[in-house]
């Protein structure tokens, strides 16, 4: 496989179409190198439009709505970032680009210590990699100017938005399947949320998500 020629196929006939147009976060997917995050044996799919198997049931989003996430935030360098759910550390990786610093939660100590791998040995010295779960969020460090959540949530729980900064952005999949909304809220006051629904997917649920409660009438 013509590994360039590959990461220029997604970025042109996946990624663009999907209205990922600022220069930069496509400049970025050529920086950080997208197979070294992938798990050796999936490596041959490192650029398909596909959510990539991980260890304990977990999945690697498709590059394309990682892409679009990352568009869609519009990060600033001096921004402090939650990301739940490491996975292998690549879009800790994307996002320590463009924040100053990035703390990532990570349920799976097989994929804590894989993201903590791959970062290392890539270069990234931004983010930190804690175990533990973050389907409510993570008060250490808290309060963030960005929170990223990796998997879809079926809820989405009242203790993340809290843990925004006034101003600051939430990207999550809300929904069950077959029908999401990924959606980006902005924390505009202490009780302040304006919510945009940015695209609709399907994507694996967070590892550790907390399901709504079953009513029975």
């Amino acid at each position: 496989m013509n590994i360039e020629q590959a990461r220029f196929n997604m970025i042109e006939q996946q990624i663009r179409p999907w209205d990922v147009l600022d220069a930069e976060v496509l400049e970025l997917l050529h920086v950080v190198k997208r197979e070294n995050f992938v798990p050796a044996a999936h490596k041959a799919l490192a650029f398909a439009d596909i959510e990539i198997p991980l260890p304990g049931g977990e999945a690697m989003l498709a590059p394309k709505i990682e892409a679009r996430l990352l568009q869609d935030l519009a990060l600033k360098k001096h921004e402090s970032v939650l990301l739940i759910g490491a996975g292998t550390g690549y879009l800790a990786a994307l996002l320590g680009h463009k924040a100053q610093k990035v703390t990532a939660v990570e349920v799976s100590p097989e994929l804590k210590a894989l993201a903590e791998q791959n970062l290392a040995a890539n270069g990234v010295t931004n983010v930190t990699v804690e175990l533990g779960n973050g389907a409510q969020g993570w008060s250490n460090g808290a309060p963030f100017d960005v929170i990223v959540v990796s998997g879809s949530l079926p809820v989405l729980p009242e203790a993340m938005l809290q843990q925004l900064k006034v101003g600051g952005r939430l990207a999550v999949i809300i929904g069950q399947a077959p029908a999401m909304k990924a959606q980006l809220i902005t924390r505009t006051g202490e009780a302040g949320y304006d919510t945009r629904t940015l695209f609709e997917t399907n994507v694996k649920p967070l590892a550790s998500a907390v399901a709504p409660s079953q009513f029975k009438f």
